[in-house]
């Protein structure tokens, strides 16, 4: 039973799809990519090249040149919350990334993540949505006990807007409370301090296990400003909370150094003293192996009409080691896949929505469409929940879903009940759960399927994601619905009325079909980030490592005693006497 009961899944894409048909649909999605390179370089450049040379005339790195140093070289640098804000202006101003850059990156071999105040963005400031950023950075690291590595350099709120980020449950203070339950938990924090740290951006590394300060750097409740107005004494902000104050006299920082290179060295010097990982325990005699078929197939296999289907098969086929999935009750639920796969090595669960009309089983020679929850896909969906959790298997949902089933019979069947036995599910588990919005993300099945709302450690889109109660052209009709007749006409013979409901219609339709855009989504942080299909397995091999990285924390049992070996059992057992 220690043996995962894998098997080869996929085909070769030539077989599935002709020349045209994968080209024109290659095609489609590399604009889609294009445009999502050209965005993240936008939000890369922060306020532009005038404020890099700024920050270069005082002798310190931007942020992501800091961002480079600090990481494995050749490693990479996994973003989070990189639309955050965008699109959206303060008066004349925006805030890319809300000023804050956010990342899983490897440090010493190591998963951490890293906070880091942009410098070329008002000095750093927070913004309206930059505390709810950090915090949700810190919640990731928090599920995940990763160590944290904060690069400070932050003159406080950006004041015109602190009516936005002051107050509130997840107001800017709240970033403390998040430092202080890292450190509760035992996860490491460590901070590098590298210039203006005034008000909330002086407290913000003061709970780190080790805080590095820089000649520039200054850490101070209020800055040389403030104090001259309150108190009429005229300081520098260096002579009020610089390293000689902080280092040498009150003890809020533990170590002077030169310049920002010195700094940053210290911080992975830091991090080196930690425990290595664990993932190579728990991967045992199994090697990380990349799928059988490629990763970034996954860009051509995805029709540009989300109206028409693909193989849920084949896109785990790309995402998993060797292409090998062990498929729990494959003949029960069918509408809805669930299983085991290795993913660099390593054990993760994983759910997906299987597409296309399949067999209704309470209806001979009847069929329905997939991409619904129907009752015995939901059943079979919270049993494998509960059972991964059990475990410690960590579980990644792939979604694509329109959401429940609907009518007399599906009420009948209950499904009100069994889909509250999936939330309660994904609502109490400890184990990491991790989403991926691969194309609908609709109505209620986005909640019970591990949305947003449910909590994730990250939630994933891409660029052909539509996150949405229902679709644009049905929300119009609903909207209208005692406009329309049975057939969902307009009911009316007068001109004007007909020419009005049209219009009120197509502008309903236009404007959810807008808000389906997943720029709107990230830039509101109803999703953690939007990633090229063809980087999925690459983010499913960060989960899978930070998921296995730490241990003491979480039940990771050994896989003799997992209880996904009984419920196979059971499944089987109950197909062999035809029940």
């Amino acid at each position: 039973m220690s043996h995962l009961g894998l098997q080869p899944i996929g085909r070769a894409r030539r077989e599935l799809l002709d020349e045209a048909s994968w080209r024109r649909q290659r095609e489609a999605m590399a604009e889609r990519d294009a445009q999502l390179a050209a965005r993240r370089e936008e939000v890369a450049a922060g306020w532009g090249d005038k404020y890099v040379q700024r920050v270069h005339a005082k002798g310190k790195m931007t942020t992501r040149e800091r961002l480079a140093a600090l990481v494995d070289p050749g490693s990479p640098v996994r973003e989070v919350g990189t639309f955050v804000n965008w699109g959206e202006r303060f008066g004349k101003l925006a805030s890319p990334a809300a000023g804050v850059v956010t990342a899983f990156c490897q440090v010493e071999g190591r998963w951490v993540m890293v906070i880091a105040n942009d410098n070329t963005v008002a000095s750093g400031s927070w913004w309206p949505r930059t505390p709810e950023k950090i915090q949700r950075a810190q919640e990731m690291a928090l599920r995940l006990r990763l160590p944290v590595i904060y690069l400070v350099d932050c003159s406080g709120l950006f004041l015109p807007e602190q009516r936005r980020s002051f107050p509130g449950r997840y107001g800017a203070g709240h970033i403390f409370a998040r430092n202080s339950h890292l450190s509760a938990a035992g996860v490491p924090q460590v901070a590098g301090v590298f210039g203006d740290c005034i008000a909330g951006g002086g407290y913000m590394p003061i709970i780190s296990d080790r805080v590095y300060m820089t000649e520039q750097a200054y850490m101070v409740i209020a800055g040389a400003a403030l104090i001259k107005g309150a108190k009429s004494e005229q300081l520098s902000s260096l002579d009020i909370g610089g390293p000689e104050v902080h280092v040498h006299q009150s003890g809020c920082a533990d170590v002077r150094v030169p310049e920002d290179a010195t700094a940053l060295a210290c911080l992975r010097a830091e991090i080196a003293r930690l425990p290595a990982t664990a993932a190579p325990y728990y991967r045992g005699d199994q090697d990380p192996a990349a799928p059988r078929f490629a990763a970034d197939e996954l860009a051509g296999l995805f029709p540009a009409d989300h109206r028409m289907t693909y193989s849920a098969e084949q896109v785990l086929a790309r995402l998993l080691d060797r292409s090998l999935f062990w498929e729990i009750a494959p003949e029960v639920g069918r509408e809805m896949i669930v299983g085991v796969g290795l993913v660099s090595g390593l054990p993760m669960g994983l759910v997906i929505n299987r597409q296309g009309l399949l067999d209704d089983p309470d209806h001979r020679d009847a069929q329905r469409a997939g991409g619904i929850l129907y009752r015995d896909g939901i059943a079979k969906v919270a049993a494998f929940s509960r059972a991964c959790n059990d475990d410690g298997i960590p579980l990644v949902w792939l979604q694509d879903i329109s959401g429940f089933d609907i009518g007399v019979e599906a009420e009948r069947q209950g499904l009100l009940g069994y889909g509250s036995s999936l939330i309660y599910t994904n609502s109490t588990n400890q184990t990491p759960m991790f989403t991926v919005l691969l194309r609908r993300a609709s109505g209620a099945g986005y909640y019970a399927m591990a949305g947003m709302p449910y909590e994730p450690v990250v939630q994933l889109s891409t660029p052909i994601t539509r996150l949405s109660v229902m679709e644009g052209r049905t929300l119009a009709i609903a909207a209208y619905r005692t406009r329309l007749d049975d057939d969902f006409e307009i009911a009316t013979d007068d001109p004007e009325e007909r020419r009005e409901i049209e219009r009120g219609m197509r502008d309903t339709e236009q404007r959810i079909e807008e808000d389906m855009d997943p720029y709107v989504a990230a830039a509101r942080q109803d999703t953690d980030e939007i990633v090229p299909l063809a980087e999925v397995r690459q983010w499913l091999e960060l989960f899978a490592e930070a998921s296995y990285q730490s241990i003491g924390y979480r039940r990771i049992k050994n896989r003799r005693i997992w209880s996904l070996h009984d419920l196979e059992s059971l499944l089987r057992g109950a197909g062999r006497t035809g029940r």
